[in-house]
């Protein structure tokens, strides 16, 4: 197979992989592949183009913290050239073909990293993604794709394809790895702050829209989408239409438009400097013809996508996430070669609009369509990736991570609460209509009591008990952005306070309180050890 542009040697690799194993790490033991369009000291970065290439002296900022973590490098993995495109076809090293259908195209443009993934030739791989290049892919051959919110990943070290809307992607066989490196990537500094009221999570119960038409999808693709859509109603989620027009019509602007002058800006005079270079036809057509398009024109088609945006966000209100097929079709290797660019363009039917509107995005296994992979893709508002994460896996049928990746890089605070707002609670709706996350189960140290308050609904006051004689208790801990947190504390009735509580674990966390009178007034029903055994045994009117 043409998967990789520079693979390391495997004893290296090896000796590697043992020394990541005995320091440890997040990511300790895992083998990383590298898009050539991203820096990995040691190797050349050619972006698919083997006169561009050069050796850099340092890894780019998400190679690095992917090391940092103990992942290694395996090597650098084929693309289409210059990041440019989304079929794997348009590389001087070969085309990439599917892992599983060698007749047929991988996706691209991060093409060799899908297929390294889904070989078992890597356990991660970075890709970048402009136009669908980190979902693609990954939606044909059947694995994870995450794309970031613009900016929350840095793209120092990455070769760009179109400056503005290029991130850093990431590749795995399951969720919860592709989850854990992502995290890493993003905790690093980032070009783009996080708000103070990111949303931790999705609701219970989300709404997520659906396309109200499905162009180029023929019938087995529309069924395999259908099941998927089944799949989320009956998990518990809420499916709306939304009209795809503005999507559609800012996915086409992408290429078609003045937009796609960032690319000349990109390689163009490297392709004008050097007329003898291996550059692929069709991508040399493309950046080449950008070279002429007029400044004016360039700001009429980014004034023309925030109107579409705008249109288009508006559609999703009400909306958690967005559902749509990662790809339109599978094609095969004799499909591109006959019509390199307009199978290119259909690939991006779903995924062009996705970067010019400040969304992000989740690609996810969902079966097969006939003989071919089936994968959908969650699109969310900007920072609401915990969102679109948590979407993506009730519909590829798999438990979501606890530490979704973003609670690694976003300001994140906690919450410990024992009564109503336990999991499940009467009351619960006041944290997850803010985004808050549950993070599992806590035991306080024996050193509390638990009384009974007469209010509606039915609450419990936790107070300290001086010296010894006091009760270990349940409760339940909460992770929420600050803005929430305050909101939620503007908003607490007497005689409820917040306050520092002991923990089993010896540390104290951010809790429910109360005031000690009103606590003096309850019942006790400490000897219960929490507030979901008292209810189960009838002490909670």
């Amino acid at each position: 197979m043409t998967v990789w542009i520079n693979r390391r040697d495997e004893d290296d690799v090896q000796s590697d992989l043992a020394e990541s194993t005995r320091s440890g790490g997040a990511l300790a033991g895992l083998r990383l592949g590298v898009k050539d369009n991203v820096d990995a000291a040691g190797l050349a970065t050619t972006a698919g183009c083997p006169e561009f290439a050069y050796e850099p002296d340092d890894d780019a900022a998400s190679v690095a913290a992917l090391r940092a973590a103990g992942a290694v490098v395996v090597g650098k993995t084929n693309l289409d050239q210059f990041a440019t495109g989304l079929v794997g076809t348009r590389s001087p090293y070969g085309a990439v073909p599917d892992s599983r259908r060698p007749d047929y195209i991988s996706g691209g443009s991060s093409s060799g990293s899908a297929v390294a993934v889904a070989s078992l030739e890597a356990d991660i791989a970075i890709g970048t993604d402009t136009a669908g290049s980190g979902r693609v892919p990954a939606g044909l051959q059947g694995i994870v794709g995450i794309k970031p919110t613009v900016g929350v990943v840095s793209t120092d070290g990455v070769v760009p394809a179109c400056e503005s809307y290029d991130c850093v992607t990431i590749f795995a066989r399951d969720l919860e790895v592709a989850s854990r490196a992502m995290g890493v990537m993003a905790a690093g500094a980032p070009q783009r702050p996080w708000p103070a009221d990111v949303k931790l999570a999705a609701p219970p119960n989300p709404v997520v829209a659906v396309p109200s038409e499905l162009p180029e999808l023929d019938g087995e693709w529309r069924a395999a989408f259908d099941a998927a859509v089944s799949g989320l109603t009956g998990a518990g989620a809420r499916v709306v239409t939304v009209d795809f027009a503005p999507f559609l019509a800012a996915a086409k602007l992408l290429y078609d438009g003045a937009l796609v002058s960032e690319r000349y800006a990109a390689v163009g005079e490297f392709i004008d400097a050097n007329p003898d270079a291996t550059i692929d036809p069709t991508v040399g057509g493309i950046v080449i013809k950008a070279r002429d398009i007029p400044a004016h024109q360039l700001v009429r088609d980014r004034r023309e996508v925030a109107r579409l945006r705008a249109v288009a966000l508006a559609s999703l209100d009400g909306a958690d996430a967005l559902l749509v097929p990662t790809a339109p079709m599978h094609p095969s290797l004799a499909e591109v070669a006959a019509d390199p660019i307009g199978v290119n363009s259909k690939m991006g039917t779903y995924t062009n609009f996705c970067n010019l509107f400040d969304m992000c995005a989740v690609s996810v296994p969902a079966g097969t369509a006939g003989d071919a992979q089936f994968g959908v893709t969650v699109l969310a508002r900007a920072f609401d990736d915990a969102v679109a994460l948590d979407v993506a896996a009730t519909a590829a049928g798999v438990e979501a991570p606890v530490e979704v990746w973003p609670l690694a890089a976003a300001d994140v605070t906690e919450l410990v609460v024992f009564g109503a707002h336990l999991r499940g609670g009467p009351l619960v709706h006041q944290l997850t209509d803010v985004g808050a996350r549950w993070a599992g189960e806590l035991t306080t140290s024996a050193r509390y009591r638990m009384t009974l308050l007469p209010t509606t609904p039915p609450k419990p006051a936790i107070t300290r008990v001086p010296g010894s004689g006091g009760t270990a208790l349940k409760a339940h801990r909460w992770l929420l952005s600050p803005a929430a947190l305050g909101r939620f504390l503007a908003a607490l009735p007497a005689p409820m306070q917040l306050g520092k509580v002991e923990f089993d674990d010896g540390s104290w966390r951010t809790s429910f309180g109360c005031d000690g009178g009103a606590a003096d007034a309850g019942v006790d029903i400490s000897h219960f050890g929490g507030w979901a055994a008292a209810v189960a045994a009838g002490a909670v009117g």
